[in-house]
């Protein structure tokens, strides 16, 4: 079995659902094509509120780990009662928790998440304390196979280099799923990066932004997810999965583009964990050796299962569930 290492934020998420607010089309910005008001001064009362685990490097190992993947959680989190707590839940998840930092001079990361309850989707206010002290020891990084890179903070750049200098003295393989700040604060650096990735997993937005300033494209061309999973592609990644809502997920290996559309059996609730979700069950299925088809639906599986609960993790699926649903996802390859 294949050995994975997630790397990036464990946090606590608690989530504040409302139908307060007002959801803006702002077309005009390329990458924040819909926006979300509230009165200024106003004052909105929450009936319920939820928590659970967040963080990119935690919620995907989780995922895997459902899914019978052998996989640990390198993060950076306090050594107070909130990294305790973050340990024990990936610990009862089935995750490796032998590279989780616990630093007593920090606190660990808190976010606020406000959920728009008519459609699921979310505004995420977040703490970063210590996911921003993350530094990478090469040497943690010597019993596995794959290194699943997510959105990485304070001296991210640094870890960028050693992830990369190990993958090429090791033959390590990389999946990347970037923050959107990686994306906007070092473009060239993230593109260049790519040459080292096997399999990248981007949100619309995101993939927007790192082509953005690189490629002389068009605001058509800029739109279009089949120019941009190619457009990705061509830039090293064996597979490229490019995800945008409720419209689905886009995908290409180099022989052609597959689409798949969102399935949500439980109807959407929190849109929170979705793209983790996504890229767990994808993920997984890619290290089984299984069709980019077969890739795609497992994540469309777990991903809608996901969106039915607040969180990112108390739908996540194991095997036996995902074959419950995987064929009433809907997957079609594209036509030139």
């Amino acid at each position: 079995m294949q050995r994975v290492t997630c790397i990036g934020s464990a946090s606590q998420n608690i989530f504040f659902p409302t139908h307060e607010g007002c959801i803006l089309e702002t077309p005009e910005y390329i990458t924040a094509q819909v926006k979300v008001a509230f009165e200024l001064g106003g004052k909105f009362r929450v009936k319920n509120r939820y928590s659970s685990i967040g963080g990119v490097a935690a919620n995907v190992s989780l995922g895997l780990a459902r899914l019978g993947i052998e996989v640990n959680c390198y993060s950076h989190v306090g050594g107070d009662e909130l990294g305790l707590w973050i340990q024990r839940t990936l610990e009862q998840g089935g995750v490796g928790t032998s590279l989780l930092e616990r630093d007593a001079a920090v606190q660990s990361d808190l976010s606020a998440i406000i959920v728009v309850a008519q459609t699921g989707d979310r505004i995420i206010f977040h703490n970063r304390d210590a996911n921003e002290r993350l530094v990478l020891t090469p040497t943690k990084l010597d019993e596995s196979d794959w290194l699943y890179v997510s959105a990485l903070n304070g001296d991210w750049q640094k870890n960028i280099e050693t992830i990369r200098s190990v993958a090429q003295a090791t033959k390590k393989r990389i999946a990347l799923n970037p923050g959107q700040h990686n994306l906007k604060e070092d473009p060239g650096l993230m593109l260049d990066f790519l040459h080292e990735v096997d399999a990248l997993f981007l949100n619309k937005d995101e993939a927007i932004e790192l082509l953005l300033t690189h490629h002389q494209a068009n605001e058509q061309s800029l739109n279009s997810e089949v120019w941009l999973v190619e457009t990705l592609h061509q830039t090293g990644p064996r597979v490229v999965a490019l995800t945008d809502g409720k419209r689905g997920v886009w995908a290409t290996d180099g022989h052609g583009v597959w689409h798949a559309q969102s399935y949500e059996p439980h109807g959407v609730v929190d849109t929170t964990g979705a793209g983790d979700a996504f890229g767990s069950g994808f993920f997984s299925a890619y290290l089984k050796g299984l069709s980019l088809e077969t890739c795609l639906r497992y994540g469309i599986c777990n991903a809608g299962s996901v969106v039915g609960f607040y969180g990112a993790t108390q739908g996540l699926l194991d095997e036996e569930s995902i074959a419950e649903f995987i064929h009433q996802v809907t997957v079609q390859q594209l036509e030139k």
